[in-house]
């Protein structure tokens, strides 16, 4: 049977068994978890994928969360890209088209993760029936990584060698357009400096030693430093430096405060800038101790590598999409995305209804980077909230649980099962894809850009779960 009529019995069977995924969708919905405590939602991931025959191989990488799941064997090797994690403070009902917490200041899906889990697993389901039903040989893996939110995961998966042996990755978006391009994205930090000096009495300060001065002549050396830092691509893309005083104390003004922590973000358009940049704010926050007789300790949170893009692998998703077509949406639904962006005081356009372009670019800073120096990688950003509006917000929460975010989630993993297809029946395109990234890479290998020692910090947000589940 050709590759055409496989995936039309594949795709016939993704329409035919939605609900079974609408409902696992829903229920990470409504039981959101923030990054590192996605202890529900990564369940119900494995327990559908334990239930379709995949070995599942739980709390890798040192994150009790993250799992990777595989079924057949053998080269290829195809890998799905899993996220279920939510954000802080974007709780929303999901009948309402207006701003409405279901409980003030608990987590929400402003990501869409809900779906973006749900479809990969969903997409995995449907290759690997195919791959019994017509004897296709090799491998569907399905990578369970949490703390997207914050770029932890994939650089530990990294890390520990989990994400070799793999000839190509997949990976969607819910988003606000339709698009399958060879985008890049910037390397990634975030650190956090912790300042201890002395506390004594303001009237008296020659007898404290002010970790807050610390803190502060690190920010001005910061500010120095930007200037002698390479600027990036403008427009395409910039190199950041962002900062924010996260802690200080005692917070009472006649008192010296002896600790303080200053937090700093840092967006690069190569690991190699990353790296460099990161080194100089550091000897920044060493000189400011030393000036200042306190002590710094770093603490590094987590550091990304830049997207390799791959045009080979791009091209391939970006045809099936066309061939797909975008998610429809109904009136009702259009109206529903128009009184969100009323709302958003944006233009009143609803929601895409075509595709873009194939080309390149950038897009936003993502720890997916880290799949795509291991094999080629190609990701669908795919419509499901209004346009012009921004991401992270109580809309795109609204729009996650709502009929146009299981729209947009089955389309994904139509996209992706087809593609995933192409790849398993053409090993020419394998091998145009990994000749591509060998180029692009010039010589250059994967390397975790965490530091020797650091583990996963696995109880991130465990106290501010405890407040909501």
């Amino acid at each position: 049977m050709d590759i055409k009529s496989i995936k039309q019995d594949m795709l016939f069977w993704a329409k035919a068994n939605s609900g079974e995924f609408h409902r696992i969708s829903e229920e990470i919905w409504e039981s959101p978890e923030l990054s590192m405590q996605e202890f529900r939602s990564s369940a119900l991931l494995k327990e559908a994928l334990k239930s379709y025959g995949f070995i599942v191989d739980e709390g890798v990488g040192g994150m009790p969360t993250a799992f990777i799941a595989t079924y057949g064997a053998g080269r290829p090797a195809i890998a799905i890209n899993c996220e279920y994690d939510a954000l802080p403070g974007l709780s929303q009902e999901a009948a309402s088209t207006r701003k409405q917490p279901r409980a003030e200041g608990a987590p929400g899906h402003g990501c869409g993760h809900n779906l973006l889990g749900t479809a990969a697993v969903k997409a995995a389901v449907a290759m690997a029936r195919a791959m019994e039903k017509y004897q296709l040989p090799g491998t569907v893996k399905v990578i369970g990584a949490p703390a997207e939110e914050m770029c932890l995961g994939k650089p530990f998966l990294g890390k520990a060698g989990l994400l070799g042996g793999i000839d190509a990755f997949l990976d969607w978006h819910p988003w606000s357009y339709n698009r399958a391009d060879y985008d890049a994205c910037c390397a990634y930090f975030s650190v956090k400096y912790h300042y201890s000096g002395k506390t004594c009495h303001g009237n008296s300060p020659w007898h404290g030693r002010s970790a807050l001065d610390a803190a502060m002549l690190q920010a001005h050396s910061t500010e120095y430093l930007r200037e002698h830092i390479y600027p990036g691509q403008p427009p395409d893309a910039a190199n950041t430096l962002n900062y924010t005083f996260s802690s200080t104390g005692p917070e009472f003004p006649s008192v010296v405060p002896d600790r303080a922590t200053i937090w700093y973000i840092g967006r690069f358009v190569t690991s190699a800038d990353a790296e460099d940049a990161l080194r100089r704010v550091t000897n920044c926050a060493k000189g400011a101790a030393l000036a200042t007789d306190t002590e710094v300790r770093v603490e590094i949170i987590t550091a990304t590598n830049h997207k390799i893009p791959n045009k080979a692998l791009a091209e391939c998703m970006h045809e099936n999409f066309a061939a797909l077509g975008p998610p429809e949406f109904t009136e009702e639904e259009q109206a529903a995305a128009k009184r969100i962006q009323s709302e958003l005081g944006a233009e009143q356009s609803g929601l895409a209804t075509g595709i873009l372009p194939f080309g390149g670019g950038y897009s936003v800073v993502c720890d997916t980077s880290e799949y795509s120096w291991n094999a080629p990688y190609a990701t669908a950003w795919v419509a499901m909230a209004p346009e012009n509006t921004g991401w992270h917000h109580w809309g795109v929460t609204n729009c996650a649980a709502n009929s146009m975010g299981k729209k947009s989630m089955d389309k994904a993993a139509e996209l992706i099962a087809a593609t995933g297809i192409d790849l398993l029946c053409s090993n020419e395109l394998v091998e145009k894809a990994n000749a591509e990234l060998k180029e692009r890479l010039q010589g250059k290998a994967y390397k975790c850009l965490l530091p020797e020692g650091i583990e996963p910090p696995v109880d991130m947000n465990a106290a501010i779960m405890e407040k909501y589940r």
